[in-house]
């Protein structure tokens, strides 16, 4: 039930934190003034983002465990934030197999990369780790407004109301990434695979040229 409790709660940070970095890439958005991002600035500013995530999640652990986190109890936490990275990663490559799959053009956004996201996940990973070993890092004016941004919606009677049901459909959503886990090292495949139905609905334009067919 600790379980259950905690990826519902980081569910409605994960949310929550993305509605205010919603914003942030906005503003951002304004300052380029048209222009498109380079695959470069699009990596820099992922990396803040990820950080900070990775940061407030830490100050998150610390409050729940007051403030006596250890690599035992901090491991759940790490698990759910990783399995969140790699969800997004996969959603990006899901996208661009959908667009290869309808032989439909893909928005020349310039923004994926396979081996930087891997690389970005781990680092981000990596720096959780490393701030159990050095907590007094993990506090600073940035996450600390993060947090208590975070904190201040969440206590909103119908905003925090949706973001609850936000976690709530990450709770299902990271219940059935265990059970697609446990199937997978079972019988050797998910109980759901998004990829399957796509290639199935796709049969029939197999004949057809496809230039982004297969992503890794």
């Amino acid at each position: 039930m600790d379980l259950l409790n905690l990826i519902f709660r980081l569910g409605v940070l994960f949310a929550i934190y993305g509605f205010l970095w919603f914003f942030i890439e906005l503003g951002l958005t304004f300052l380029r003034a048209g222009r498109q991002k380079t695959m470069g600035e699009n990596y820099l500013i992922k990396s803040v983002k990820y950080l900070f995530l990775v940061n407030v999640t830490f100050l998150f652990c610390l409050d729940l465990n007051q403030n006596n986190v250890s690599f035992y109890n901090a491991m759940p936490s790490a698990i759910v934030l990783a399995t969140y990275f790699i969800g997004k990663l996969q959603q990006q490559q899901q996208r661009l197999q959908l667009f290869g799959q309808l032989n439909a053009q893909i928005p020349q956004t310039n923004d994926f990369n396979l081996k930087t996201e891997i690389i970005l996940i781990v680092a981000s990973i990596g720096l959780f780790i490393g701030f159990l070993f050095f907590p007094q890092y993990a506090s600073n004016n940035i996450a600390n407004w993060f947090k208590s941004s975070i904190l201040d919606i969440e206590s909103t009677v119908i905003i925090g109301f949706i973001f609850k049901i936000i976690g709530f459909f990450f709770l299902l959503g990271m219940i059935m990434k265990m059970i697609n886990a446990i199937n997978y090292i079972i019988s050797g495949k998910p109980v759901v695979d998004i990829k399957t139905n796509i290639n199935s609905n796709s049969k029939k334009d197999e004949d057809k040229f496809d230039d982004f067919e297969e992503i890794n």
